[in-house]
């Protein structure tokens, strides 16, 4: 892995230098600590847009076999970011909303993505909306604003 280094030493995204995501990126380690336990959630601009993506593993189905709704949200939650990246210009945002619609159900049998844009953004707020897929499928629709803030120390 290859570090960048964001605002005020906070770690920038990290890009990944083996295994299938090798040239993605991702959030530093210790930048989110639940996504570095849930994921790898990745992303990478291709033809100048922001894809996102993740390898659904066992531990992110549900009792019926399925990827877990919760799941896809915390994707769809790494995935405005992701979106957003360039928006922010190395802002530290918060998520404020985070909307999502299911559409159809995700297994072990593939790669999910998730695509977007960035809809409008303010002096303070970017709005995204985006589509989460597995091998063309539509698992789930999702919309959301991001606040931009200043760098607050980590909770322990």
């Amino acid at each position: 892995m290859s570090d960048e280094t964001g605002p005020e030493g906070y770690p920038g995204p990290v890009t990944l230098t083996e295994g299938p995501f090798a040239g993605w990126q991702t959030w530093g380690k210790g930048a989110d600590p639940y996504e570095t336990s849930i994921g790898p959630f990745c992303f990478k601009i291709e033809d100048g847009e922001p894809l996102a993506a993740f390898q659904p593993r066992r531990e992110h189905l549900n009792g019926g076999g399925a990827i877990h709704g919760g799941a896809l949200m915390s994707f769809a939650d790494f995935a405005l970011f992701a979106i957003a990246h360039n928006a922010l210009r190395g802002a530290y945002a918060v998520t404020l909303t985070c909307n999502s619609e299911f559409l159809s159900a995700g297994g072990l049998d593939g790669v999910v993505e998730a695509h977007g844009e960035v809809l409008r953004e303010t002096r303070s707020l970017v709005f995204v909306r985006g589509l989460i897929t597995q091998q063309d499928r539509p698992l789930l629709a999702f919309s959301g604003t991001l606040k931009k803030i200043s760098r607050r120390a980590p909770q322990t």
